[in-house]
């Protein structure tokens, strides 16, 4: 439920080594009232391997573990009990509630989305990336509006999944077992423009979000169109 390499035009957050993944998750969650907890990791330092018993994990070092995803929170003493104890954790959101939700795409398709959907100048909220996926982060949603909306189209890419109630997306400045994680497009009030995603990560307004609706139009009448049928948007 999470996800080309390509130039990585997105922020960082200020401060790096073992402060920032603190900074990074005091920001998400004292700041923006983001949810979040320590993922469980990799294996060790350059390794794709999760630190979970699972040894065919699907999202290695990329999920929580202990504390489970119900641990998710914006209190600060527990974010900075965790990441005092864990630095190097990878960041992780509970999605929706008062969250963000996501859309999220194969990289190849994501990086072709983008371009698309800035032709057609649709708005665009954060984008999330890692080598494998990228996320379109959208304003909160209810399973039952998303499931009304998606019944209600004709087609929609099969490469797209969501993240809403009960999900989870990691954060930059995460290392995970895929590899990294960075904004592709930086939080701010309009991460269309390059320069907001040039931009500091921190803030004391959270990030403008797109609603769904929107973003999944976008994406269904990016997608159709391609040579000889089929979907642009396509794994």
């Amino acid at each position: 439920m999470r996800e080309i390499p390509g130039r990585r035009r997105g922020l960082r957050f200020r401060r790096s080594g073992r402060h920032a993944q603190l900074e990074a998750a005091l920001t998400c969650a004292t700041s923006w009232q983001w949810p979040v907890l320590p993922g469980v990791g990799h294996t060790a330092p350059g390794a794709r391997g999760c630190g979970c018993p699972n040894p065919d994990c699907v999202v290695p070092g990329a999920h929580p573990f202990d504390p489970e995803l119900l641990a998710a929170t914006t209190d600060e003493r527990m974010v900075r009990w965790w990441w005092t104890n864990r630095p190097g954790a990878p960041l992780i959101m509970a999605t929706g509630g008062r969250a963000p939700c996501a859309v999220s795409l194969p990289a190849v398709a994501g990086a072709r989305a983008l371009v698309a959907l800035d032709q057609m100048d649709v708005r665009l909220g954060p984008v999330v990336a890692t080598p494998t996926r990228w996320s379109l982060l959208v304003a909160p949603y209810s399973l039952e509006r998303l499931g009304e909306m998606l019944h209600a189209k004709d087609w929609v890419p099969s490469s797209l999944r969501f993240h809403g109630d009960g999900g989870y997306l990691a954060l930059p400045p995460s290392e995970t077992g895929s590899g990294p994680v960075w904004w592709e497009r930086g939080p701010g009030p309009s991460s269309r423009s390059s320069s907001a995603a040039q931009g500091s990560a921190t803030g004391a307004a959270a990030p403008w979000l797109p609603d769904v609706g929107a973003v999944v139009d976008a994406l269904v009448e990016a997608s159709t169109g391609a040579p000889g049928g089929g979907s642009r948007l396509a794994y």
